[in-house]
């Protein structure tokens, strides 16, 4: 009878070791996780620090300051295609850093927004307007207004500004119709019975100007009409200050 006792407490006793055994394994295993993870997050942090530092002309350790106070929630991988993309622009200007310092109140907003855009071809824009910001010899001075009219386009509101601003400005006459967008920006003096454009169109150009990038004609009972529209001198601005500039000439 006591040997039954002593085997079966032998038996609890390794199960309750190996269950033991297994525990602290896996908690080894998460411990090393969070490690790898930590110096990961490090190692971005320092990074993107020195990407931030970078631009505002400001030591590191501000710019990491900055990355953790603003920035530490953005999805890394948008991040370093944002630092690739810059850098890429960089070089194609002729330039290895940036030639004039961004002020912070521009800089940490834009660079904020830029990160945090998931589409490409808008990602892009962000990229050459913090390049632009950065070249003494682009010739664009950023507003701080770009950020916000900017961070509210989405990437087809962004396409239809840029068509409707790449049409030559011509008499204050001369309007550009919408029925054909956003494949084309048709320009006429005829403005009447002309049909309206796709509702996503409409929608798009009502965000425009609302945004203070477009004008459209105004019905007597104050509603718009956005058979055909105007770009305003703050659009054109922006779309030329999102189009990388290589230096005055």
């Amino acid at each position: 009878m006591q040997n039954r006792l002593f085997l079966q407490t032998r038996y609890v006793w390794r199960i309750e070791m190996s269950e033991e055994t297994e525990a602290v394994k896996e908690s080894a295993k998460a411990i090393q996780e969070i490690a790898k993870t930590t110096s990961k997050a490090i190692d971005a942090g320092k990074q993107v620090g020195d990407f931030v530092a970078k631009y505002i002309a400001g030591p590191l350790e501000e710019g990491i300051g900055i990355f953790h106070d603003k920035l530490k929630y953005m999805r890394w991988e948008r991040q370093v295609r944002l630092i690739k993309r810059s850098e890429e622009f960089l070089k194609e200007v002729g330039l290895s850093s940036p030639s004039r310092p961004v002020q912070m109140k521009i800089a940490i907003p834009l660079i904020q927004a830029a990160f945090l855009e998931e589409n490409d071809e808008l990602q892009d824009r962000w990229a050459a307007l913090l390049v632009n910001a950065s070249n003494i010899n682009s010739g664009i001075d950023v507003k701080k207004a770009y950020i916000s009219i900017l961070e509210d386009m989405s990437p087809f509101d962004a396409n239809i500004l840029e068509k409707i601003c790449s049409v030559p400005l011509q008499n204050q006459h001369v309007r550009i119709l919408t029925y054909k967008l956003p494949e084309e920006a048709v320009v006429s003096s005829e403005v009447d019975f002309l049909p309206e454009p796709n509702p996503d169109v409409q929608l798009s150009l009502g965000n425009l100007i609302r945004l203070g990038c477009l004008t459209a004609n105004i019905t007597w009972g104050g509603g718009q009409i956005l058979t055909c529209v105007e770009s305003t001198l703050l659009g054109r601005s922006l779309v030329e200050a999102c189009k990388l500039k290589k230096g005055i000439t």
